[in-house]
């Protein structure tokens, strides 16, 4: 099985310097986990939601909120984004996929085409998955 068959091909993307108050909108308004950053359609880097959180004051949105709070949403996503992201391509195999996601630690692979354009994404839970249905079709 390779990426192609399981990859998550509708991504949303933010540019280098959208707003944090944007990218923390996208992560409340839709229920993923990553966001890739682009700069005229090619990778630059991933925010996680964990990056988010990482970067907000313990204080955000709280009764003891002070303007120094809020700083971190004036931020653009390139300040806090994980720069040279791990990536595969739709033809890397699953099994490779789930190796590297292991041996570098990451939640999230960004597939990209050979130029480095994003293709889509694929998650742990998307690997996960397929190798369920693996499983469970050869129990059959």
């Amino acid at each position: 099985m390779r990426i192609i068959d399981i990859m998550t091909k509708g991504v949303c993307t933010v540019q280098m310097d959208d707003f944090v108050r944007y990218v923390k909108s996208l992560f409340e308004e839709h229920e993923f986990h990553h966001l890739l950053v682009v700069d005229g359609g090619m990778l630059q880097g991933v925010i996680s939601d964990r990056d988010l959180l990482k970067n907000l004051s313990p204080f955000y949105d709280t009764p003891c909120e002070q303007n120094r709070d809020l700083a971190i949403l004036n931020k653009r996503a390139h300040q806090i984004m994980s720069r040279n992201p791990v990536t595969v391509t739709a033809e890397t195999s699953v099994k490779d996929a789930f190796e590297l996601l292991i041996e570098k630690r990451i939640s999230c692979l960004p597939v990209v085409t050979e130029s480095g354009r994003v293709a889509g994404i694929v998650t742990w839970k998307d690997l996960i998955r397929a190798a369920f249905r693996e499983v469970d079709a050869s129990c059959w």
